[in-house]
């Protein structure tokens, strides 16, 4: 019984965390989501490189999925400390895409986020070709939604 209670908790703080990213887009300036977009589209990219596809992620096998999450999170607090923030912003939307698709309760949250990474302007897609270009990454398709994310939450 401890144990459900302690697993619903942790649950309910990774809605929790996804809702506040969601939130923080909403009312952020347009260059501050621009940039989440943008660094979204370079983990993409960079993730492909090394062979692995992320708006694939709803195909892969479940324990692929949260060994991603897992990197990404150790990764996250690594480039926090860097304080590389526009970058570990970019790789917090696809770890809220991972525990997504573990964890169904997450995904309206994720979908919110996906919609606003969307609406973005043309300078996301700038930014985004400009940082493939620095780290010699081909340009990418642009923004577009991970398999699994269409429709309404």
């Amino acid at each position: 019984m401890f144990s459900n209670w302690r697993q619903e908790k942790a649950t309910v703080a990774l809605v929790d965390e996804a809702v506040a990213l969601s939130a923080k887009l909403e009312g952020a300036k347009p260059h501050i989501v621009d940039s989440h977009a943008a660094h979204a589209q370079f983990w993409a990219s960079f993730h492909l490189s090394n062979g692995l596809d992320l708006y694939d992620m709803i195909n892969w096998k479940a324990a692929a999925v949260t060994r991603f999450a897992t990197g990404a999170a150790t990764k996250i607090a690594a480039l926090r400390k860097q304080r590389a923030y526009d970058s570990s912003d970019g790789l917090a939307i696809w770890l809220h895409t991972a525990r997504a698709i573990t964890e169904p309760r997450i995904a309206p949250a994720v979908r919110d986020i996906w919609r606003q990474i969307l609406a973005t302007g043309p300078n996301s897609d700038a930014m985004a070709n400009d940082l493939l270009q620095d780290a010699g990454l081909p340009l990418n398709d642009g923004r577009r939604l991970p398999k699994g994310f269409e429709g309404e939450g």
